[in-house]
């Protein structure tokens, strides 16, 4: 099991497909993803990796919260998010895991905040369908109707469906084909929709219902201080050609 990471929602665009075919797709931005921490059996009584995105001012951060940035050697970071791991799957603290971290063509999870629409009628939130046009209803066609019986029950339920706050909420979008990877602009291109607004946190994670592809980078795609990127799996070197008189 590898680590997700956290991208930025930038919008969506489409791409073409050697056959013309155009693809919508959704694209997600990964800036300085780094790791922060590692969490242990020994220490925490599970194994995730802590990761970091975006650049946050000093002035924003706690002081407890610099000394942990501090430790780790990495600059104060604006989103957090802890991913589960295998324990032959744990990056190195401060390395920085890069776009292609995914491969095209593979299936992800992603997760992000709805978009939210402030307060909203039965229909709009629950897709009620209203009552009659005629016979009667004057006014109230986008009434949600009864909420409760008279004697019996006598009183409304519990997480009855009704009128309320529309949005804001945690969704994951499964089975996301990945179309394109960008690394040198950290670019992550997702076929479909992604929940969120523009500029909105997205985390991104294998997806828990395919097969994960036997070419994935293990234990992911990362450089260290700067370095190229790199990863566990490495290519065998190419043979050296044989010099002729």
């Amino acid at each position: 099991m590898r680590s997700g990471v956290i991208a930025q929602k930038v919008g969506m665009t489409r791409v073409f497909t050697d056959a013309g075919e155009h693809v919508p797709v959704t694209v997600l931005k990964i800036d300085q993803c780094q790791v922060v921490a590692h969490r242990t059996v020994e220490k925490n009584g599970y194994v995730a990796l802590q990761v970091g995105v975006g650049k946050a001012k000093v002035k924003n951060v706690s002081r407890a919260e610099r000394g942990r940035f501090a430790v780790a050697k990495v600059e104060p970071k604006k989103k957090l998010a802890e991913f589960r791991v295998s324990e032959d799957a744990l990056i190195p603290v401060g390395a920085e895991i890069t776009a292609d971290h995914f491969i095209p063509g593979q299936f992800v999870d992603v997760t992000g905040t709805t978009t939210g629409k402030g307060f909203a009628g039965g229909i709009k939130r629950w897709n009620f369908g209203g009552l009659r046009a005629t016979h009667g209803v004057s006014i109230s066609h986008r009434s949600i109707g009864s909420t409760g019986g008279r004697q019996d029950p006598g009183k409304t339920f519990k997480n009855k469906k009704m009128p309320g706050h529309l949005g804001v909420e945690r969704v994951t979008t499964q089975n996301l084909r990945v179309v394109r990877t960008d690394p040198e602009r950290g670019l992550i291109l997702v076929e479909g929709a992604v929940p969120g607004v523009a500029g909105g946190w997205i985390q991104i994670r294998d997806a828990v219902k395919r097969k994960l592809p036997a070419d994935v980078p293990l234990p992911g795609k990362f450089r260290e201080n700067g370095a190229a990127p790199e990863s566990a799996q490495t290519a065998p070197e190419a043979p050296a050609a044989e010099e002729t008189a």
